[in-house]
Parts: structure tokens; sequence; C-alpha cells
């Protein structure tokens, strides 16, 4: 079944969640040709070639609450050399604060403004137009921090507020569940509304499999209302545009993606016009042949890392 087609389950195995991928090829952007990839230990290999490090956060900094083994150690190494770390990452349901929190933690040393975020590209452009009134899926729990400019009311079980809004955004689905996106889908129906999508993520790696994510969801309402998502986050663009504004003039020839997806991280990177690393030991391909995978989809890293 493609991913609007699938039934809504709390974890998805492995080859579930790269057919959901695969599934929606269409709206992502176009892979880049890459002749072959260099099989390398870790960061530490590319540092000679690199002078800037993009990175994501699951599967390359961290697993769950944990720091991956090293790589904090390592991070630091590739900060004192005078590398550019940033972090680019799908983390659109947690306020900003909460991460620096988590990262500091971990054992990282993030400015705040280094820590580029789906979450942070998608309120940038809910600043740059006329203010609405919006739905708002998220964990109410997580709290307010970063939409607080915002008219933003959370959608539950009251089919009536999803038609009192004028658009929707999609921030985390922690809490989601069919019966709200049936009201979604019923809601833009009636009434076709924008709808922006702040995780384009369709899963996320996890102990006991992978997580359905607002991608998965965005991509299910689009199937079943025609309206177009407008996704913000890797693969696409804008989150991209965000962290070169932040950079400046930097050389992307000697800049690198480095990430655990094939579909997130390497696809945006190729499109932003930067080398890319794919980790294979953490996050989506733990336990898996990222070759089979590489082969099935096209899309081929400069880079494959063993481990961070």
């Amino acid at each position: 079944m493609g991913v609007g087609q699938s039934a809504r389950r709390d974890h998805l195995t492995f080859e579930e969640a790269f057919a959901a991928y695969e599934a929606v090829r269409q709206r992502l952007p176009a892979a880049r040709p890459v002749a072959g990839s260099v099989r390398l230990d870790n960061l530490d290999a590319l540092a000679g070639d690199m002078d800037v490090f993009m990175l994501d956060a699951f599967g390359v900094l961290n697993i769950g609450e944990t720091a991956i083994d090293g790589v904090p150690e390592r991070v630091a190494g590739l900060q004192r050399a005078g590398k550019r770390v940033i972090v680019v990452s799908n983390a659109a349901g947690f306020p900003h604060a909460n991460l620096m929190e988590k990262y500091q933690r971990l054992g990282y040393d993030f400015a705040p403004e280094d820590v580029i975020t789906s979450r942070k590209a998608t309120l940038h452009a809910l600043h740059n137009i006329a203010p609405v009134k919006w739905g708002l899926m998220a964990t109410p729990s997580l709290g307010r921090g970063d939409i607080e400019p915002f008219d933003m009311v959370y959608l539950a079980e009251d089919a009536a507020e999803y038609d009192s809004v004028d658009a929707f955004v999609l921030l985390g689905s922690a809490v989601w569940t069919d019966t709200r996106q049936t009201m979604l889908d019923a809601s833009l129906k009636r009434n076709p509304r924008p709808v922006y999508v702040g995780n384009p993520d369709i899963v996320a790696p996890r102990e006991t499999g992978f997580s359905v994510e607002p991608g998965h969801f965005a991509h299910r309402l689009a199937d079943a209302t025609g309206v177009a998502p407008q996704f913000f986050g890797k693969p696409f663009g804008n989150i991209f545009d965000l962290a070169f504004a932040h950079l400046g003039g930097v050389d992307r020839n000697r800049t690198v993606m480095v990430g655990d997806s094939l579909h997130t991280d390497i696809l945006g990177g190729q499109a932003a016009g930067v080398k890319t690393a794919l980790i294979a030991g953490y996050g989506f391909f733990a336990g898996n042949d990222v070759e089979t995978s590489i082969a099935a989809s096209g899309i081929r890293p400069d880079y494959i890392l063993d481990r961070p």
C-alpha cells in the first residue's frame, strides 16, 4: 500500500517505512546522479575535505535521549579544528529551548543559532504572511514555546474547530489519531485551505520500529483531499535557505549534509548543492543493508559512514 492508503499504526517496519517514502517520490526533489559512494569510518575522515558540517540529529548525534558513543567528542574536535558545525534537523515538535537543553545534556556545545530546525523554517514562513487563525497538530504538553505570537488552536475531537480556522500547521503527531485525521480530511474537503507541514518526515526510527510522523499524515491528506501541503524541512529547500542565510558565504563543494535517511538528508543535501554523507550503522539503516536501498531508490550519497 502507498502511504496514503496505509492503516494507522504506532510503528512501521523498515520495509514499510522505506516503501512509504518511495510511494511519495513525486512530491520530493529529484535525486542527483552520483557515480559511486566513498566508504569511510566516521566524521573525522571528512575533516580534510570539508569546512562545513550540517548534521542531522537522530542517528547522527543521538539515539533517543542518549548521545551516540564518541560523537560529542568528535563534534567538539571538529569545532576546535575550525570547522563550521551546525545542526539541520526536522525537529518541529519541540520548542527550540527544549532542544538546546537536550543537546547540552548530551554533551554538545551548539549556539542556539547553530541549530536550524524545520520548526524554525516553518515559523519563519508564518512570520512573513498575513496573520490568520491556525489549526495546530502538536502535543499540548510540550507548551507553546516559539509559537506564542500566533493565533493557534490545538486540534482535538471537536470537529467545529477544524472548520473555524483559516489554515493548518502540522508540527508534531505524537498524540494525533485516525479520528482527528478523518476530521481534518473532511474539513479540507468542505473548504480547501493551506496546510503547512513543519516536519516532512514520514517516519522516525525508534527502539521498537518506525513511528509515523507529520509527513505521513500530510501525504495522506493530500491523497484524500487534493490539497497540496507546503512542506518545511528536509528534503525541501527552505530549511537549507535558512541554514545558508545563517552561515553566509560558504563553499558548497566543501559543505556536507550528514544524516541517516536517503529521502530526507541525502535528497535534501543534493538539492541544496552540497556533498552528502549517509550514516549506515545508526538510525534509519541500523541493522539493514544500505546498498540495497540505494540501488532501489536511485539515491546515492557521496559518502557512506559506518558511524558518525
